[in-house]
C-alpha cells in the first residue's frame, strides 16, 4: 500500500512588518544610525539605514512621556508618567546586528512628570524639564543632580545645551533680559566644586509653555537671559557659534533669532503656521523649520528671508509634530502625525548670496506604523513590492524583497499613492503586478500603474459614478500568452476591463483606456451598471478566462455574472449571514470530493467566506453548495485558494491535496483539505495575535491585521 504523501501543514513565520513607531518621542545618535522610538509603553531601538531590529525595552505600564539617546549612543534615557527616569547603557555589538541594553539606574527626578531631556554634546550631562517648570541638570554616568533650575511653574516645553565663545560668556550676563542674581547665588556659585572650565561657557536654554526662553548659566548656576517674544508654546531651540545667533520657535507662529551679547532679538519672522522644530543648517547660515504644513521651510539666518519656494500644505496626517537634525550626516528627520518618519536630505550652500531654493525632496520614508491593515496585494511578476491599504486616504507601497535581491530592505517604504480623497477600503492587482486597482470611500475608483524601473507610481485612470463606497474592485488575472506583446510588456498593455461593487448597491464594469493620454481621464461613464444586491457589496472575483465574476453581499447571497453582458449566470444561497469573500478556483482544478461524492469543477468552482462562521465550496455547473466547512468561532473574512502544482512540478507535488486558507475575525487562519473537510493549520500560540486581510496564491501567504503587523509565513 501506498504511503501518504507528506504535505506541508504548518506555516511558521518568516518575515514580519512591525510597527516600531506609534506616536510620542523618537530620537537620533549622532550617526543617525539608531533609532529610538515609543511604541507604546515600550521603546523600540532601529538601524534607521536597514530597518533592522536591534532590541526592544518594555515599559513599566505607564504611558512613555519622553526618551533620548546620548549623540555618542552610549545611554538611552526613558522617561514615564510612573514619574520614573531609566538609564540604559547600550553595547553595539562587532557584526553591528544588535544592541546589548542594560538598566544602570532608575531613579524619580520630579514629583512631576519629565517632559522633555536635553544632552550635552559630550554626552555626559543631561537635562530634564517637568511639568510643573522644574529643571534638573544630572550627571549621566554617577546619575546624581548637578544644578537645579526653577522658573515659574509653566511646563518645560524645551530644552538645548550649547556652548558661548569666551568673549560672549563674559558679556551675556549683562544686558537686556538679564536676571540679577542674588548674593546668596553668587557665593554659592563662587564656591561650586564643578565651577570650572567644564561649564564655564556652558548653557542651558529652556522653553516654556507661556512662551517665555530663560538661557541658564551652569558656572553661575542662575538665569542670565530672559527672553520675552513668544506667547505660546516654546517648540524649538538652536545656537550656532558661528553666526553667534540662538534661534527659538513656537506655536505662536513666529520664528526670532536672539543676540547672545545681551539677548536682545534680532529678527523676528512670522511662519503662518505652528512651528513644531527649527535649528540651524549649513554653519548657521541657513534655518530650518517644521510645522503644521507638512512642509520643511528654510530661512536666511542673517535676514530672516525665507529662501525655499512656496509650498501647498499637506493633509492633516502629513503636518509634523517633531524634527531630528544629525549634521554629521547632513540628515533631517521629520516626524509626521500619522507616525511616518520623513528623511530630508539637507543642501550645501556654497555661494555667498544664499538664492530662492526648491522645496526639499524627502529622501526616504519610514512609517512607524501601519494602522489598521484594511487590504493588501503583491505587485510586479517578482512579488517583491506590496500594496497596502492602511484606513488612510493614501496607499502604502513597501518592499518585501530580500536586502540581497536589492538595494532596499524588507519592509522598506517605496512610495505612497496618493489620489483618493477619503479611506481606500479595497485593492485588486493585475496577473503581471504592475496594476494596481483601489476602490475608497470617495465613491471612486482608480487604476495606478507600478513602474519602479523609471521611478513612476502614477494614476493612470478614475472611474466616478458610484453614488457610495466602493467596498469591492476586481481586474482580469487572465494571463496573456507568452509570445504577445501584452505579455513581455505589461506596463504599456493595462488590463481591459475593471469591475467595481459598492454600498450603492450595484456592479459596475469599466473599459481601460489602452492608452496612458486617454487613461489620464475620467471614465466618463460604465460599460454597464447592475443593481446587484440588497444589502452592501463585500467582495467581486472575476475568473481565471476573464469570462464570469463574483459578488458577494451583506445579503447573505453570492451571484455570478457574466463579464461580456453583465447579466447574472447563477446565484449561490446557503449561507445564514452575509458573505465576506469569494473566490474562483485556479485553472485545472482537479476533481473535489464534495459531500455527496466526487465532482469535477466542469465550468468551475467558487470558495465563499461567511460572516456565519462558515465556508463553502460550490460548483458552477448546478450553483449547488459541495461542501461546508466549519471550525472559526467568528465571521471568515478572507479565502483563498493555495497555488496548485505546476506544469513542470514533479509526481510527488502533483499529488498534494487542493487546499484552501481561510482568515476569520477569531485572528486565526486556517489551512483546509478541500477533499477531507479537514483544517490542517490551527495554530493559536501565535495566529491569535492577526486577523488576515489578504493573502496571494502567487506568492508566499501573507497575513495583515488590525494589530499593524504584516506577516509573510514560510510555505
Amino acid at each position: 500500500m501506498a504511503s501518504k504523501m507528506a504535505y506541508k501543514t504548518t506555516f511558521e513565520p518568516e518575515k514580519v512588518i512591525r510597527p516600531i513607531f506609534t506616536g510620542g518621542a523618537v530620537a537620533l545618535d549622532s550617526k543617525a544610525r539608531i533609532l529610538a522610538s515609543t511604541l507604546g509603553e515600550e521603546v523600540v531601538l532601529t538601524d534607521i539605514t536597514t530597518g533592522r531590529h536591534f532590541a526592544t525595552i518594555e515599559g513599566d505600564g505607564e504611558p512613555i512621556s519622553t526618551l533620548i539617546l546620548t549623540p555618542s549612543a552610549s545611554h538611552l534615557i526613558i522617561c514615564s508618567r510612573s514619574l520614573t527616569m531609566k538609564i540604559y547603557a547600550l553595547w553595539l555589538s562587532s557584526d553591528h546586528e544588535s544592541i546589548e541594553t542594560t538598566l544602570v539606574r532608575t531613579l524619580k527626578p520630579h514629583g512631576t512628570p519629565v517632559v522633555v531631556l536635553a544632552v550635552d554634546r559630550t554626552s555626559t550631562l543631561l537635562a530634564t524639564g517637568a511639568a510643573d517648570g522644574a529643571i534638573k541638570i544630572w550627571d549621566i554616568a554617577g546619575g546624581y543632580v548637578t544644578h537645579t533650575f526653577r522658573g515659574p511653574s509653566v511646563l518645560v516645553s524645551a530644552l538645548h545645551f550649547f556652548e558661548l565663545a569666551a568673549e560672549e560668556s563674559r558679556s551675556d550676563s549683562g544686558g537686556k533680559g538679564k536676571n540679577k542674581k542674588s548674593r546668596k547665588g553668587q557665593a554659592a556659585a563662587e564656591t561650586s566644586q564643578d565651577s570650572g572650565a567644564a561649564t564655564l561657557n556652558l548653557r542651558l536654554a529652556s522653553g516654556s509653555q507661556d512662551g517665555r526662553v530663560r538661557v541658564w548659566d551652569l558656572h553661575k548656576r542662575a538665569a542670565v537671559g530672559d527672553l520675552e517674544s513668544h506667547v505660546s508654546d516654546v517648540t524649538g531651540i538652536d545656537y550656532s557659534p558661528i553666526q553667534n545667533s540662538l534661534v527659538t520657535a513656537s506655536r505662536d507662529k513666529t520664528i526670532t533669532w536672539w543676540n547672545p551679547k545681551n539677548w536682545s532679538p534680532r529678527k523676528i519672522v512670522p511662519s503662518l503656521e505652528l512651528v513644531e522644530a527649527a535649528g540651524f543648517l549649513n554653519e548657521g547660515r541657513l534655518t530650518y523649520s517644521a510645522g503644521g504644513n507638512g512642509c520643511v521651510r528654510l530661512w536666511e539666518t542673517e535676514t530672516g528671508r525665507e529662501v525655499t519656494r512656496e509650498q501647498s500644505a499637506g493633509s492633516e496626517g502629513e503636518a509634523f509634530v517633531n524634527a531630528l537634525y544629525c549634521p554629521d550626516k547632513s540628515l533631517l528627520v521629520c516626524v509626521q502625525s500619522d507616525h511616518t518618519l520623513v528623511l530630508y536630505r539637507t543642501p550645501a550652500v556654497e555661494s555667498v548670496t544664499i538664492p530662492e531654493m526648491e522645496p526639499l525632496q524627502p529622501l526616504r520614508r519610514i512609517s512607524g506604523t501601519h494602522d489598521d491593515i484594511i487590504d493588501l496585494g503583491y505587485l510586479l511578476p517578482d512579488r517583491s513590492l506590496m500594496a497596502l491599504a492602511t484606513n488612510s486616504e493614501d496607499v502604502r507601497i513597501v518592499s518585501v524583497a530580500d536586502a540581497a535581491e536589492g538595494s532596499g530592505y524588507f519592509g522598506q517604504d517605496v512610495t505612497v499613492l496618493k489620489g483618493h480623497e477619503d479611506i481606500v477600503i479595497a485593492l485588486d492587482t493585475d496577473w503581471s503586478g504592475h496594476w494596481v486597482a483601489t476602490g475608497a470611500k470617495d465613491n471612486t475608483a482608480r487604476l495606478w500603474k507600478i513602474d519602479p524601473a523609471s521611478n513612476s507610481y502614477g494614476c493612470y485612470a478614475t472611474f466616478a459614478g458610484h453614488a457610495e463606497s466602493l467596498g469591492a474592485v476586481g481586474l482580469p488575472k487572465t494571463v496573456p500568452p507568452t509570445s504577445s506583446a501584452a505579455y513581455t510588456d505589461p506596463l504599456n498593455h493595462p488590463p481591459a476591463f475593471l469591475i467595481t461593487g459598492s454600498q450603492d448597491l450595484t456592479v459596475k464594469k469599466w473599459e481601460i483606456a489602452r492608452t496612458a493620454q486617454q487613461g489620464t481621464k475620467k471614465a466618463s461613464r460604465a460599460v454597464f451598471t447592475r443593481k446587484a444586491h440588497d444589502k452592501d457589496i463585500n467582495a467581486v472575483d472575476i475568473n481565471n478566462a476573464g469570462s464570469l465574476f463574483a459578488s458577494a453581499s451583506q445579503d447573505k447571497v453570492v451571484k455570478i455574472w457574466s463579464v461580456q453582458e453583465g447579466e447574472v449566470q447563477g446565484i449561490l444561497k446557503g449561507h445564514r449571514r452575509g458573505v465576506w469573500s469569494v473566490r474562483f478556483a485556479p485553472a485545472d482544478m482537479p476533481v473535489l470530493q464534495g459531500e455527496d461524492g466526487a465532482t469535477a469543477a466542469g465550468k468551475g468552482i467558487v470558495l465563499t467566506g461567511s460572516g456565519d462562521k462558515t465556508i463553502k465550496i460550490w460548483s458552477l455547473s448546478s450553483y449547488a453548495c459541495l461542501r461546508t466547512f466549519e471550525g472559526h468561532s467568528n465571521s471568515v473574512l478572507k479565502v483563498i485558494w493555495l497555488p496548485l502544482a505546476g506544469p513542470s512540478a514533479g509526481d510527488a507535488a502533483k499529488k498534494r491535496p487542493v487546499q484552501f486558507a481561510s482568515a476569520g475575525g477569531d485572528g486565526l487562519v486556517k489551512v483546509w483539505d478541500a477533499n477531507s473537510g479537514e483544517a490542517e493549520l490551527v495554530d493559536e500560540s501565535y495566529l491569535v495575535e492577526y486577523t488576515l486581510r489578504e493573502m496571494d496564491s502567487l506568492a508566499p501567504p501573507t497575513e495583515a491585521a488590525a494589530d499593524r503587523d504584516v506577516v509573510m509565513l514560510e510555505s
